[in-house]
């Protein structure tokens, strides 16, 4: 999921949130982060399936015609 970020990045990049951000922010940060990852997601998703009916739309019409 993280790609090569090993455990130790993982918590020095906890770490300077916590220091940024404070310990009664962080979870509203991260409910925020959470949302527009889920946004973002859904999008790419939205957009994936809009090329893929256009494509199949596109082949169809080559076969009638």
């Amino acid at each position: 999921m993280f790609g090569s970020i090993g455990s130790f990045e993982l918590f020095i990049i906890l770490l300077v949130a916590l220091l940024l951000f404070g310990s009664k922010q962080l979870p509203q940060v991260a409910k925020n982060l959470g949302k527009g990852l889920r946004d973002f997601q859904k999008a790419t998703q939205d957009a994936k399936n809009e090329i893929q009916r256009l494509v199949e739309d596109e082949d169809e019409s080559e076969l009638k015609g």
